[in-house]
């Protein structure tokens, strides 16, 4: 059966409910948010003489529901304009209104009775042959459908969204004995998709797999805090970044969560688990118990594993439980010599063999989690799935871990896995003792670009399936296709004539290294391809230039070195742009300052949905230097036409530059002209490389041609000039920006405006850039703005001088 998505009811409004309605806004989907009509009036109500029957009242908890999601930060809408997309009602009055719906989706409290009681009433609604499916973390799908007819049940299933919906990239479905083959395919292939998600198929068993694995290793780093004697400020160093975990770790994450959470959760699977062979992980620490009973459940009721308290002179300092007296003390700083041997160690599979190695009590720490995770995970397939790599997914995707459990234990070796898990006192699955002893070494291997898992029930490697639509650089890296190289960047082959330029500098910063696989990538394609891609697998497009080596010349006062790497920096970003061959930029997390300014320059941009792009240059005292100015000064020239006051669309360009605005998504950085009309959005981040392939693939088919510099750019010199530096003035006298911001902010001005030219003039790219490399030249010469860049590199914070 062909679907088409249109119109989503969400039934229940709360956190949950509320945002999966958002995500659906975002994608374009129109949606009918629904929960209870009020009992009773509020006492503003009674006051304004409302009736329980007005509309105002019967819809007043869905209404703030939707309000407050609108408000919160981070946004779970792309942007905010795209809440209009969702229309609000009560089930009382509007409950008949999901026959116009192609899909429902229950998010209504965590009590099998309400959800029963409510699908009855959807019954009587509901058209046949659409979608319902339950958004239930706890219930199991099957009781849900008890008692339903033969459609519901037909196409019913569960869609279990991670919190928040549009951040979490881990869509779990469940299905029942009765759940139709298509409807599966269906949600499978949507929400990959139009949802953006990492969609594992679970089985209906007590957390599904993500909650099952994840909420277990929550817990055992808590025993095994408790049983080594470890702070909490200790654990969450240990089980954070360094692990590939979120920084959060595992106590600050459980105080965002919520304690009480934390709690009913490992409650509700110890109590549906007797039989599971490390059950006694679910059964809490005597600590949790304790600070359940005096409501220290994390942020919601302001203290739990952490306390913000006020320390001399009203300043905030956080402060963490001491857990032998369960009183709070100042956090303390972190320290194991094992951390300290992993600190010049970038690759994650790298380190996970220094850890627990470590002769202190972190590396007892990791020597028994590890152990206790491997023996764990092994006895849940294939009881929780049928396949390993389902874990992996669920629990990168769901809660934030750079590597699944499996892949960690790839990294460590299995052999070594298995004697660790045996030194904790845990027995793993036989079946990995089989594949061991059958000569397969690993989890997972890659042949011929394809990645492929080991399979315990045909004991061969399968190629992981669904995964045809991305393009994987270590895969294509494993396959040896590669074809250049340096220290900061790779030129890999993607097929079918089109290469692509990866970079591997720490954050991705746009350096000497880099600039030259640019221009080498360019160099290659023209030669004998088809086309350019520039992508990469890492979490962030890129942080920028490399503000350090900026710094270094800058204070050195090599001034000429300064501006030949100016140059040859634009000269990169012109040569991407008048290549011969199409280029396409894949943006994708931050993509700020020099990253932004790359894919001003390209053909064409295929950005992930969560893309946060800026030039953010004025934060430490610049302006864009690498073309960014020279680059939105023509585009909004290119607007003029359109009819719009043409000072005013210079004027919207110039504070999105001087106000180093990012975007909070791909769809807002379409409105402030970072992405043009005819750029790509992809939901799905792991599409990108493979749309942009496809992008470049188009433009070439089409009969791409070189362009030509532009040499008729308008420019308004004297006139704008003044108008800008006006503002500018009247904000210093204001206090509200400093003389030197004043200083750069009129600098920018004189290079959009080309200079104080006597009247509007048509200039050429190269002007532009040539006053642009100055003004950037200068500010680099400047004690603040050398101060601001200092700021950034050693604390990470923006100076206000």
């Amino acid at each position: 059966m062909n679907r088409t998505i249109k119109k989503v009811a969400v039934l229940g409004s709360g956190v949950m409910g509320s945002r999966i309605a958002c995500h659906f806004a975002n994608i374009g989907v129109q949606v009918l948010l629904l929960d209870i009509a009020p009992k009773e009036l509020t006492p503003d109500e009674e006051k304004k003489g409302l009736k329980l029957e007005a509309p105002a009242v019967r819809n007043r908890i869905v209404n703030a529901a939707l309000q407050a999601a609108i408000v919160a930060n981070p946004s779970p809408l792309y942007r905010k304009a795209d809440a209009a997309k969702i229309k609000t009602g009560n089930f009382d009055d509007n409950l008949k209104d999901i026959a116009g719906c192609d899909w429902t989706i229950e998010v209504v409290i965590e009590r099998l009775d309400i959800k029963k009681s409510l699908y009855e009433r959807v019954e009587q609604f509901r058209k046949k042959g659409t979608l319902i499916t339950s958004n239930t973390s706890g219930i199991p799908i099957h009781l849900l459908a008890e008692g339903r007819s033969e459609d519901f049940k037909q196409h019913f299933a569960g869609t279990h969204f991670f919190n928040p919906p549009r951040y979490l990239k881990l869509l779990e479905i469940i299905p029942t004995a009765d759940t139709k083959p298509d409807v599966l395919d269906f949600l499978q292939h949507y929400g990959d998709l139009y949802l953006g998600k990492t969609v594992v198929l679970a089985k209906d068993t007590p957390g599904f797999i993500a909650n099952r694995v994840g909420v277990w290793a929550l817990l055992d780093a808590m025993q095994t805090m408790q049983k080594l004697g470890l702070t909490v400020e200790e654990t969450d160093k240990l089980t954070g970044p360094v692990i590939g975990h979120a920084k959060s770790a595992t106590l600050r994450t459980s105080d965002v969560v919520g304690l009480d959470t934390t709690i009913n959760v490992a409650n509700g699977l110890a109590q549906g688990l007797p039989n599971d062979e490390a059950k006694d992980v679910f059964v809490l620490p005597d600590f949790v118990q304790k600070m359940g009973e005096s409501k220290w459940l994390g942020d919601k009721t302001g203290q739990g594993f952490y306390k913000k308290v006020k320390g001399e002179g009203g300043k905030s300092e956080i402060h963490a439980l001491d857990l032998n007296t369960l009183e709070y003390k100042p956090s303390q700083k972190v320290k194991f010599a094992t951390l300290e041997m992993t600190k010049s160690i970038e690759k994650l599979a790298d380190r996970f063999k220094v850890l627990v190695g470590g002769k202190d009590k972190a590396g007892e720490f990791y020597r028994l989690s590890f152990g206790g995770l491997f023996a764990y995970v092994s006895n849940r397939v294939p009881e929780i799935s049928d396949q390993l790599y389902k874990i992996d997914d669920a629990l990168r995707a769901g809660f934030g871990w750079e590597l699944g459990p499996f892949e960690t234990w790839d990294a460590l070796g299995v052999q070594a896995g298995v004697d660790l898990a045996k030194a904790a006192g845990r027995t793993v699955a036989p079946w990995v003792e089989e594949m061991l002893a059958a000569g397969n070494s690993t989890f997972y291997k890659v042949e011929d670009g394809v990645r492929k898992f080991y399979d315990q029930a045909s004991k061969t490697y399968q190629a992981i399936p669904g995964v045809e639509n991305f393009i994987i650089l270590d895969n294509l890296r494993a396959s040896g296709k590669v074809l250049w190289k340096n220290a900061g960047a790779s030129v890999i082959d993607l097929g079918d004539g089109i290469l692509n330029v990866e970079f591997h500098s720490k954050m991705n910063s746009l350096g000497t290294d880099v600039i030259q696989g640019l221009l080498k990538g360019v160099e290659m394609a023209e030669a004998g391809y088809r086309g350019l891609v520039v992508g990469n697998d890492a979490p962030n497009f890129s942080a920028g230039a490399n503000l350090g080596l900026v710094y270094m010349q800058a204070l050195e006062q090599e001034f000429d070195e300064l501006n030949l790497m100016i140059q040859q920096f634009q000269q990169a970003m012109m040569r991407m742009r008048y290549s011969s061959i199409p280029v396409v930029g894949t943006p994708h997390g931050l993509t700020l300052g020099g990253g932004c300014e790359l894919n001003l320059h390209c053909d064409r941009v295929v950005a992930a949905a969560e893309s946060y792009i800026g030039l953010v240059e004025f934060g430490v005292g610049l302006i864009p230097g690498g073309g960014g100015t020279k680059e939105m000064t023509l585009r909004t020239a290119a607007k003029y036409e359109e009819g719009e006051p043409e000072f005013n669309l210079l004027r919207n360009t110039y504070m999105t530059i001087s106000t180093a605005k990012v975007s909070t998504s791909a769809a807002e950085a379409m409105d402030l002209g970072f992405l043009r009309r005819g750029d790509e959005i992809v939901v799905n981040s792991n599409r990108v490389i493979a749309q942009a392939k496809a992008a470049a693939l188009e433009l070439a088919d089409a009969g791409y041609t070189q362009p030509t510099q532009k040499t008729n750019i308008k420019v308004h010199g004297k006139g704008a000039l003044a108008m800008f530096k006006t503002g500018v003035y009247a904000m210093q006298q204001g206090n509200y920006i400093s003389t030197h911001d004043q200083l750069i902010a009129d600098k920018l001005a004189y290079v959009m405006c080309g200079g104080d030219l006597s009247s509007p003039t048509e200039v050429s790219e190269q002007y532009l850039l040539d006053l642009e490399r100055e003004a950037f030249l200068s500010l680099c010469g400047e004690r603040k703005t050398l101060e601001r860049i200092q700021s950034i590199l050693t604390t990470g914070k923006p100076l206000r001088n």
